[in-house]
């Protein structure tokens, strides 16, 4: 199997050790591909960039916190005391649309279904 794959990667004219040598560059190029750092890819700068933000955003929120605590607690009371709306009694007059009701949707009476009736034999006479 091997050998069919080196004789297919071999270059015509030269050699037969050329199916060699172009197996094992592909087969390092696969390699350096699964072993390379991702780094290389950009990744490593985003995430690093991502956890700097997550510190700011963790600073930010312990200063805030920080700040309620120092912060005097006080209850907000009001010595002004409004008593609630009382229920309006209800009235008997009509109520004012600004659009007219809309009416209930036209009926469409049904019909009944009838279909062609072909009379093949009546056209011609009978044999």
């Amino acid at each position: 199997m091997i050998e069919d794959l080196i004789a297919r990667l071999a270059i015509p004219g030269l050699p037969s050790w050329t199916g060699l040598v172009a197996l094992l560059l592909l087969g390092l190029v696969i390699i350096a591909f699964l072993l390379m750092p991702f780094s290389v890819f950009g990744v490593k700068s985003r995430l690093e960039a991502i956890e700097a933000q997550l510190d700011d955003i963790q600073a930010e929120i312990r200063g805030l916190a920080l700040r309620m605590t120092d912060a005097p607690r006080r209850a907000v009371v009001t010595d002004e005391w409004v008593a609630p709306p009382s229920v309006a009694p209800v009235s008997r007059e009509p109520v004012l649309r600004a659009a007219p009701p809309v009416p209930p949707p036209a009926t469409v009476p049904e019909r009944q279904r009838s279909e062609p009736r072909l009379d093949w034999n009546r056209d011609r006479p009978n044999r």
